[in-house]
Parts: structure tokens; sequence; C-alpha cells
């Protein structure tokens, strides 16, 4: 296991650090299923990213640094284990359009706090629902 987490964990440094490499204008980062529990900090340095896949991942907190990307429109961190989300920090992101937390077992607030402050989608499960075994 400590082998495998290794292999992604090296696979992920290798995609940022790729993509941060190779300028200012990249649009999507796809990061599923590589075991992880936070992001980079080098992510931080993509101000044009349109795009991230974090899904199949292990994240338990929201990461927050993708709500300082201007650009960003769409999030997918759909089967995490994210529980809170920072539903004011989304909401005064300027580019969002979407964002996947479907299959994460989130609070009852954010699911009654988010639909009337937010003005892009949100996917969300009914509560309890769990991922489709693969």
């Amino acid at each position: 296991m400590l082998k495998k987490m290794g292999e992604a964990v090296a696979r992920v440094a290798r995609k940022v650090n790729e993509t941060v490499e190779s300028g200012s204008d990249t649009l999507e980062l796809r990061l599923e299923g590589n075991f992880l529990h936070r992001l980079p900090s080098e992510v931080s340095a993509l101000q044009h990213l349109k795009a991230i896949d974090l899904s199949r991942n292990q994240f338990q907190d929201f990461p927050e640094p993708l709500t300082a990307l201007p650009a960003l429109e769409t999030i997918n961190l759909e089967e995490n284990e994210i529980i809170d989300v920072p539903v004011e920090k989304l909401a005064a992101m300027p580019a969002l359009r979407s964002i996947n937390l479907r299959f994460n077992p989130l609070n009852a607030e954010v699911r009654v706090i988010a639909p009337p402050l937010i003005k892009f989608d949100m996917l969300m499960s009914p509560e309890g629902a769990r991922a489709p075994l693969p």
C-alpha cells in the first residue's frame, strides 16, 4: 500500500510541476484517483486554471487554496471524504460555475446553507448515498 501511495505522490508531483512549468495558460489539471489528502502548494501558482479534477482521492477537508484561483470555473471533488465546505468563499469566486461534491459525507449545514448563497451548480448526492462499486 505504501509503495502504491508513493507512486501516486510522485505522479502527482510530476503532473503539477509539468503544469506549473508549462506556463500560466494551463486550463485543466486532472489529479483524480491519486490518494491525495491535501493539495500540493504549487497549485496556487496556477492563476489561469479553469478546471480541476480531484475526484476519487482522500480529501477530508475542502482544499481551500482553490478558492484563491480567480479563473477556476469547475471543481470536481466527487468521491472524497469532505464533510464541510467554505460556502462563503466559494460564493465569492468570480468565475466558478460548477462544483461536484457527490458521494462526500457533507454535513447537514452545508446542504441547507449552500443553495441560497451560491450562484453556481453544486452537485450533491442524497444524504447517506454511497459511490457505486467499480
